[in-house]
């Protein structure tokens, strides 16, 4: 049984990740320096988007969205992001779309991810289309 909405306002909650990851571009250029191993400190974002359930009180429970992101961080934190399936050329962008792809299944109302390897980059994706 789904709880009933508390009003007809829709909100956007979200939950910040962190994780260390190294990583090569392996289609930029020759000479260029992300053409290198190296790595970052990358910062990610999950925002789910819904109506305020009047029991709760809230959109999502942080702790689904938490229990959702699980299995990504086990796959990218402290590895190698070039030898993950699906993440050979691991921008920013493809990594928010590898993100988006392995979440939309288990976050109703998942309207964007946010992936950030440096303080002043990052890359916003909110779906296909």
């Amino acid at each position: 049984m789904t709880a009933e909405p508390m009003t007809r306002d829709v909100m956007t909650v979200f939950k910040e990740f962190s994780f260390e990851a190294a990583h090569l571009l392996p289609n930029v250029p020759p000479g260029h320096k992300c053409r290198r191993l190296h790595g970052h400190s990358f910062r990610s974002e999950v925002h789910v988007r819904g109506p305020v359930e009047a029991g709760s009180g809230w959109v999502i429970d942080f702790a689904d969205i938490a229990q959702a992101f699980a299995p990504l961080h086990e796959q990218l934190d402290h590895h190698y992001l070039n030898e993950i399936e699906g993440l050979e050329n691991p921008t920013s962008e493809n990594l928010a779309r590898w993100m988006w792809q392995r979440l939309e299944p288990r976050l109703a109302g998942l309207c964007r991810i946010v992936v950030r390897e440096t303080c002043t980059s990052g890359c916003v994706y909110e779906g296909e289309g």
